[in-house]
């Protein structure tokens, strides 16, 4: 039973209020025509999510004694920018169709330059925009946390841990490339993939960011209650969107069943998947993993094969460990009761989620 401790409801509200604002002040709705499609998609990438990030974030702050004051919603909106930036990028080198039920960016721009009857490439031109799009959402992040409002001494102490954080952010990004470039993986190389992509910038980075505003120092039990807790968390997190990406519901997704095979994900699942398959089997999994015309039964296929080794059942199980280890860490760490209760919620929510 969810008792919305976190308070997802109100922060929710808070997030999106400020992100309104922000891009209503870059990109006006009556501005320049031809900044219009870029606001629309700004909008669009902006209007869904989850808003963990920001809930990290924020709990982290309330977990070392800061109060509610409209500048740590601010602060905790521009992940929001980060996370709509590496998005646009990601279906970009992923080529991917769809982005939470809608066109992808870059689908987007193709489509608005093939109705116009442009010259040249409408791919070519889909992809130009959408890489801009996700720089202006980039510099936005940036932009957004340093006018939040929050103290000058709070941002000052936790501007190391958010240039770290997105210089993190893009190397995973790289790395993901280069794992399905190499096209054979292990868990561990999965896991490091995981960690650096999407598990520090998704919890561990946004609530050391929380804690470090409000404490306005990098003090050890920082640092152990976001590793003990933070990655831990992350983890989870990652092992259950890579669950999503294969055995997902895509009316809950918001993207087609299978996608992750069709874009040769090399996840921590496959690489759990290869290692205990037969050799029949793991010649199936490596001949239609990455093939992008993937049809219904040739995902059946794989996701019989990856129930049939065990992976799923051990991702399942490393979700649940990783979330037991999460939570007793987090029971021992100097942070209020309130946050103690909402983090807790938190990392059961970004675990057990269906999207």
């Amino acid at each position: 039973m969810t008792t919305d401790a976190a308070g997802m409801g109100t922060l929710r509200a808070q997030v999106e209020r400020a992100l309104a604002e922000f891009v209503e002040r870059r990109l006006p709705a009556g501005g320049e025509p031809d900044f219009a499609p870029l606001r629309k998609a700004a909008d669009e990438l902006l209007s869904g999510g989850k808003r963990l990030r920001p809930a990290f974030c924020y709990w982290g702050w309330r977990g070392a004694g800061g109060t509610d004051v409209p500048g740590i919603f601010t602060a905790a909106a521009s992940l929001e920018l980060l996370q709509a930036s590496a998005l646009v990028h990601d279906d970009v080198m992923d080529k991917s169709d769809l982005r939470r039920g809608m066109p992808s960016a870059h689908r987007r721009f193709e489509a608005m330059h093939v109705r116009s009857g442009w010259q040249g490439s409408a791919d070519q031109f889909g992809e130009g925009a959408a890489i801009l799009l996700g720089n202006l959402l980039l510099i936005w992040s940036g932009e957004m946390w340093r006018r939040s409002g929050l103290p000058r001494e709070s941002l000052e102490a936790a501007q190391p841990v958010h240039d770290h954080m997105r210089s993190e952010l893009m190397c995973g990004q790289y790395l993901d490339l280069l794992e399905q470039a190499n096209g054979e993986n292990t868990f561990e190389s999965a896991l490091r993939v995981a960690l650096y992509k999407s598990g520090k910038y998704s919890v561990e980075q946004p609530l050391r960011l929380g804690l470090t505003l409000a404490a306005r120092e990098k003090a050890p039990w920082i640092d152990e209650l976001c590793t003990g807790y933070g990655r831990r968390v992350g983890i989870a997190f990652q092992l259950r969107d890579d669950v999503l990406g294969v055995f997902g519901d895509p009316a809950q997704t918001g993207k087609p069943a299978g996608d992750d095979l069709r874009e040769g994900k090399r996840t921590m699942l496959i690489a759990r998947t290869l290692a205990a398959a037969s050799p029949a089997d793991a010649g199936t999994v490596r001949r239609l993993l990455g093939d992008p015309g993937l049809d219904e039964h040739g995902v059946e296929t794989l996701r019989q094969i990856i129930d049939d080794t065990g992976a799923l059942r051990e991702c399942e199980d490393l979700i649940g460990d990783y979330l037991g280890e999460a939570l007793a860490a987090l029971e021992s760490a100097p942070v209020t009761s309130e946050a103690r209760t909402a983090l807790a919620e938190l990392a059961i929510a970004a675990t057990s989620r269906k999207t």
